[in-house]
């Protein structure tokens, strides 16, 4: 029986708000005007950073690009999760499902290591300031930045096409608003052990390596402000890193916490939190925290505002 349904459903139910009952159209609400907050700001964010040429930097270019990033990876989940607590249709195919989680894993692979970039940059502007226009040039930007999305979409075909090679059990429900990977994994049949195994080492990799450089930027950045005689020139230093510092920390650590686990420990409605923290929550942290951190953004903000005000004058 459970090999028929595998070959003949060719679909997949979400189950991750039918629980809310009434309150989905409240959610709805909810995620629309988050979702629409987290799209203007990094739309926005990019078009700031393009049109002030004293944005015209590595650092910036870096962020525009994680914008980008953040903003693609939101496209693949939320509009789809909207339309399912709106019109109450939570099916979607299994040619769907595998796009959703390739897109959506391929850009969150990205967003981890253009994050990395990030650090390295930082590390090189305030370990070897005097070098970083020759070390961080425009042809060494563009590496980085399609290396980034190059890896990304590696990792994400890796993970979509270890789940997709199972056949799937008579059970198609979701127990999630979204193909994400441990939830679609738990509804295949037969030993997953080996592609359990290998989703964890596909996450490892992505997570701990970039992580690791991070790790090692930061090391070096925080030696070098210790050196650094005056606590002004401290703490100018470490208000460079601070908005970074922010995003890698709740980026990774909602990450960890998705993908880094073992099976037994996986629970609905905590994941489901987390879940939403990291598809909702985080794509809008990161143009907040380098909108309110950084001056350099928040008067380019000023400047594109009173432009289109007066040229309207």
């Amino acid at each position: 029986m459970g090999q028929t349904n595998a070959t003949s459903w060719r679909g997949f139910i979400f189950l991750g708000f039918s629980s809310f009952g009434e309150l989905q159209l409240l959610l709805f609400v909810l995620f629309l005007c988050l979702y629409l907050v987290t799209l203007t700001s990094n739309v926005f964010i990019i078009i700031v950073i393009r049109l002030d040429s004293h944005l015209h930097t590595p650092m910036y270019l870096f962020l525009s690009f994680l914008s980008f990033s953040e903003t693609c990876y939101t496209l693949g989940i939320i509009p789809r999760m909207l339309s399912g607590l709106i019109m109450g249709d939570q099916s979607i195919s299994y040619v769907g499902c595998a796009a959703q989680m390739f897109f959506s894993a391929s850009w969150a692979c990205t967003n981890c290591f253009l994050l990395a970039v990030m650090g390295f940059d930082r590390y090189v502007a305030i370990c070897a300031p005097l070098h970083y226009d020759s070390r961080i040039n425009p042809t060494l930007c563009a590496q980085l930045v399609g290396i980034s999305f190059l890896n990304g979409y590696l990792f994400g075909l890796g993970m979509t096409l270890v789940i997709f090679h199972l056949p799937f059990c008579s059970s198609h429900e979701i127990q999630h608003f979204f193909c994400d990977t441990p939830p679609v994994l738990s509804l295949a049949c037969g030993d997953t052990g080996l592609s359990e195994l290998g989703i964890f080492i596909l996450s490892l990799l992505v997570l701990l390596v970039s992580l690791f450089f991070i790790t090692i930027s930061y090391v070096y950045i925080l030696l070098a402000i210790l050196r650094i005689p005056s606590i002004k020139g401290r703490k100018k230093a470490f208000s460079t890193c601070a908005s970074h510092l922010t995003v890698v920390i709740v980026h990774y650590g909602c990450a960890s916490f998705m993908y880094l686990r073992p099976k037994a420990n996986y629970s609905l409605e905590r994941d489901q939190l987390i879940s939403v923290t990291y598809t909702v929550v985080t794509p809008l942290l990161n143009p907040i925290v380098y909108s309110l951190r950084n001056r350099a953004v928040k008067t380019a903000l000023i400047n594109v505002f009173q432009g289109r005000l007066l040229g309207k004058g």
